[in-house]
């Protein structure tokens, strides 16, 4: 296996976040009452119960580097994830920024964001 990182990512309520990745492809690995992972691919996110998380004072976030954005952004669309500049959950469409680099944003029901960032 090559050295890789998984992000430790709070959830208010393991099951509705398992409910909600689910939405977006992602399959449960492991859980506990006190952990879980989920599982896109080779994507791995783990989660812990934060329940009195506010999702908009949260300063979580994570970069997930994909081969493909699109097919995660456009599976984050179909689970009814509305475009938004408020709100959670919600996305921002990829654009190309300053840096070259071309990035979707998601913002989970946590308040969590996660660049979506497509590999070169």
């Amino acid at each position: 296996m090559a050295d890789h990182a998984t992000p430790n990512l709070p959830a208010r309520d393991l099951d509705a976040t398992a409910r909600f990745y689910a939405a977006l492809g992602f399959e449960q690995g492991w859980r506990n009452d006190s952990w879980m992972i989920l599982e896109r691919g080779e994507l791995m996110l783990e989660f812990f119960p934060w329940p009195d998380l506010d999702p908009f004072a949260s300063s979580f976030s994570c970069c997930l580097r994909l081969d493909h954005i699109d097919a995660l952004y456009a599976a984050a669309v179909s689970a009814g994830v509305p475009e938004a500049t408020t709100g959670h959950p919600r996305l921002h469409p990829a654009t190309v920024e300053a840096s070259g680099m071309r990035i979707a944003y998601l913002v989970d029901p946590d308040g969590t964001l996660l660049r979506l960032v497509q590999n070169p």
